[in-house]
């Protein structure tokens, strides 16, 4: 079944000036050659598919020619279709019937125009903000525009041209009022009837999706640096949960700065600096907060929830970590599901429960709050491994109820549950 055949070399090495070439070697090159030629066409199948075509073009097999490091064909494409001819004395060889021109002739033509072909060139104009540098944007010192965003130029007749430049992306003033105001809520009154009607704005305006790289750039700095105030990270963690339920605001990518400071108000060792803080409940918020992350872009980032069960898995099995931050990996792999629990708590749970018990003692721990700590981890587990075998139970079928059994008693007839105890009416 071969295609190159062993006078298709013959014929080329002719064709370029070799015309000693021996039989033997003509019948070992067509295998090889017709082996690239396969390969070739291979890849440009596979560019005319990428593309969405079912017609093979030239342009797919100059790409697969530069795939395989391949100097590319170059030339103006033919109008018309290509004509063969079978050579003389050979069934099975075709040639292409070039015509002969005078030399003269070509030197003394006029230049015809460039057959170009009608074709469309999509490029970024800014990827996340960002204006990449590439020909089709304008160049840097073009963007810088002067402080007033105008530059003049003079025409040929001397008159000034107004020419305005491009600039960055700005806010109007309607959102930024906004965003201060949101910002200032957040930070000083988070424990106001206006700050919840904020959250329910931040959850439904369809407006916001500006204000989202903002919102990151501020929750990542205020967690940062603000571990220390409970109630800013509480309200922190209240505004992105308002955001992730905004189904206007295209918030995927933005995700890699925010899980961080999410994360951190999960499993940090110190939340608040006052007893009165009730980490537990910004912990149990944020469980819930990065199981709705998970499960919502979970299939737009396959590694997410990976990434997070193992952030997890090594805070609750390193002994060296605080009880506060075994709590919040409890709490946010059971929060990912039964499934996890089942899977990574469960069979670490006998060893775990031996380093637990001292300090839920009494007489082996003295401090009152790591103790009460330790009670907080184990209800914890309790809560977890519970609804784990809940969930396995639910998987069985109903088991029908036994019959009841019958007493007769004076002539009467009663009917009692196989479990109770069968009172004497006698």
């Amino acid at each position: 079944m071969s295609i190159v055949s062993k006078e298709t070399i013959e014929v080329i090495a002719q064709s370029i000036g070799i015309v000693n070439l021996s039989a033997d070697v003509a019948l070992a090159l067509a295998p090889d050659v017709e082996y690239r030629m396969r390969e070739v066409m291979q890849e440009a199948i596979k560019c005319m598919r990428h593309s969405k075509r079912t017609v093979l073009t030239t342009d797919d097999v100059d790409i697969a020619l530069n795939l395989r490091n391949v100097e590319p064909i170059y030339g103006f494409t033919s109008g018309g279709p290509l004509r063969f001819k079978r050579a003389v004395g050979h069934k099975n060889l075709f040639y292409i019937d070039d015509k002969d021109l005078d030399f003269k002739d070509v030197i003394e033509a006029p230049l015809p125009k460039a057959p170009l072909d009608t074709a469309v060139v999509c490029h970024w104009l800014a990827i996340e903000g960002v204006q990449p540098a590439i020909p089709e944007n304008a160049p840097v010192e073009v963007i810088a525009a002067p402080s007033d965003g105008k530059k003049f130029e003079q025409k040929d007749d001397g008159l000034p041209v107004d020419i305005k430049l491009p600039i960055k992306h700005v806010l109007s003033r309607e959102l930024q009022l906004y965003f201060d105001k949101i910002i200032d809520l957040t930070v000083n009154r988070s424990d106001s009837a206006l700050f919840k009607e904020a959250l329910v704005s931040l959850a439904t305006d369809s407006g916001l999706h500006p204000l989202v790289p903002y919102f990151t750039y501020f929750i990542s700095d205020e967690v940062s640096r603000g571990l220390n105030d409970f109630n800013l990270l509480f309200a922190l963690m209240r505004v992105v949960w308002s955001l992730l339920q905004n189904p206007h605001i295209h918030i995927e990518p933005y995700l890699h700065q925010l899980m961080p400071s999410v994360v951190t108000c999960l499993v940090a060792k110190r939340i608040g600096n006052r007893l009165a803080d009730n980490h537990w409940e910004l912990r149990d918020f944020t469980a819930n907060l990065v199981a709705s992350i998970c499960k919502r872009f979970g299939h737009v980032y396959n590694n997410l929830q990976t990434r997070l069960t193992k952030t997890l898995l090594h805070a609750f099995l390193d002994p060296k970590r605080s009880m506060t931050q075994h709590y919040g990996a409890i709490q946010g792999l059971a929060a990912l599901g039964p499934n996890m629990v089942r899977l990574l708590i469960v069979p670490n749970l006998e060893p775990y429960l031996r380093l637990l018990e001292p300090e839920m003692l009494l007489e082996k721990q003295k401090n009152e709050i790591k103790r009460h700590e330790a009670w907080c981890v184990y209800g914890a587990l309790l809560r977890a491994t519970g609804q784990s075998i809940y969930d396995r139970l639910k998987m069985f079928p109903a088991l029908p109820s036994p019959p009841a059994r019958v007493f007769r008693t004076n002539g009467r007839v009663v009917t009692s549950p196989p479990s109770k105890s069968v009172v004497n009416f006698l």
